[in-house]
């Protein structure tokens, strides 16, 4: 916007001015509402876009979300399986514990031998990449360096196969 120091409008090049009273959307950017029941020439006279009779045609009818036209609609549909931490139970997933899994052929192909493994140096190297989420080392693959990691978890097998490549595993408590 041209403004001078007084913040008042000042002409352009061209000497048209602008400002605040000239402000205007972009063309083609709104358009007019539709206006129902005014006339058959309008497309939406008559019924008013409502059709011919039924539940959609009365007053006070609504489309609800989840509406399937009367059949039995799919969270209906769906299967209910009770229990707060089993994984296809109903609220999905609420309860479950996230973490982002790092496996040791990642590790053994992106750092060297006797470096420092942290989430940061992870999401450094592309792996890990959720800041909020803890990583936990799993035993994927086969790891021949000797690296100090700093993860969230280790599975049992990942923390054996660190510590026998002469490596350690150091649990980082947040």
């Amino acid at each position: 916007m041209a403004e001078g120091k007084s913040g008042r409008s000042r002409p352009l090049a061209g000497g048209e001015r602008i400002g605040l009273h000239s402000l205007a959307p972009a063309r083609g950017s709104r358009k007019d509402r539709k206006r129902v029941g005014r006339g058959h020439g309008s497309g939406t006279g008559k019924t008013s876009g409502r059709g011919h009779k039924g539940a959609g045609a009365r007053s006070g009818a609504k489309k609800r979300v989840r509406f399937e036209g009367g059949q039995n609609p799919i969270h209906m549909r769906m299967r209910k399986l009770r229990g707060p931490t089993k994984k296809t139970s109903m609220p999905f997933e609420k309860f479950r514990t996230r973490t982002q899994p790092v496996n040791l052929s990642d590790l053994e192909a992106r750092f060297e031998s006797g470096a420092e493994v942290t989430p940061e140096s992870l999401r450094g190297a592309g792996l890990a990449t959720r800041r909020s989420v803890p990583v936990k080392v799993l035993a994927k693959g086969e790891l021949s360096k000797g690296l100090t990691v700093h993860a969230h978890g280790f599975s049992k097998t990942a923390r054996e196969k660190i510590e026998a490549a002469g490596g350690t595993c150091q649990l980082i408590d947040d």
